[in-house]
């Protein structure tokens, strides 16, 4: 029976961190539902692994290391290279003169990382991390959009961000995504989250969303917008994946 529960645990926890990799970001109340165990349980879960130093644990969750600490050991980094393959087609969609709007996350980062030295265009983002990567090249000119810094994600969020967003226009916006599907759009799993994202289509006249395969067909509790707003999906798959058969017939560009 020890056995039996030992193995339960393992497989439960294996489950823990691989929904935690995967959307960054995870509720006690969501696991406890998916996994048909107890609230308690799975906050001892979470303990655990927060002590093994797999995951952190913050009020009501946890989050993965690699979103809190993206700078740190490129193996803490879940699909790194999945990752940078989305960066490598994303870079294509960023013209000379160009005003571009990002998020944050490892995505994001290894994007800004990649961008020729040699393009000449304007970054606003939300992420003070990805900022400190697109001020290393000479010919952006880059903002940050502040307000307060929401520290799980380490990007700004709040009121301040969404109403200095309503005064910018930019003609091109790159989000990470938590969940996609065709039926229930772009979604996410943070109330503040979903606000600024919305903000920030909102004054785009493109919208470009990066996303690892892992991560289609997922749904989370928000909804950040429909599938029609888009004018791009971006993943490390070809564009002629059957993985991504389901989406070919959508009003977007699949890169």
């Amino acid at each position: 029976m020890a056995h039996t529960d030992r193995m339960l645990k393992e497989e439960r926890q294996s489950f823990i961190i691989r929904e935690i990799n995967l959307h960054n970001k995870v509720l006690s109340s969501d696991l406890s539902t998916q996994l048909n165990v107890s609230e308690d349980t799975i906050r001892r879960d979470l303990k655990e692994l927060d002590e093994a130093g797999k995951v952190l644990k913050v009020h009501g969750g946890a989050i993965s290391k690699s979103f809190h600490f993206p700078f740190s050991n490129k193996g803490d980094v879940y699909a790194l290279e999945a990752k940078r393959a989305i960066a490598r087609k994303t870079i294509k969609l960023i013209k000379e003169g160009m005003v571009v709007l990002t998020g944050g996350g490892t995505t994001m980062i290894e994007l800004a990382r990649m961008i020729p030295d040699d393009i000449q265009a304007t970054f606003f983002t939300i992420s003070p991390l990805v900022a400190l990567e697109l001020v290393e090249h000479p010919n952006l000119t880059v903002l940050t959009v502040g307000g307060q810094l929401y520290k799980n994600a380490q990007v700004n969020m709040g009121a301040s961000v969404i109403n200095a967003l309503n005064d910018i226009h930019v003609d091109l916006c790159l989000l990470g995504a938590n969940g996609i599907s065709l039926q229930e759009g772009i979604t996410d799993s943070d109330w503040e989250v979903v606000q600024v994202k919305r903000a920030m289509i909102r004054t785009s006249k493109k919208l470009a969303i990066m996303c690892i395969a892992e991560k289609m067909n997922s749904v989370q509790r928000m909804k950040v917008c429909n599938l029609n707003q888009m004018s791009y999906l971006i993943t490390e798959l070809s564009s002629d994946d059957p993985h991504l058969a389901p989406y070919r017939q959508q009003e977007f560009k699949l890169l």
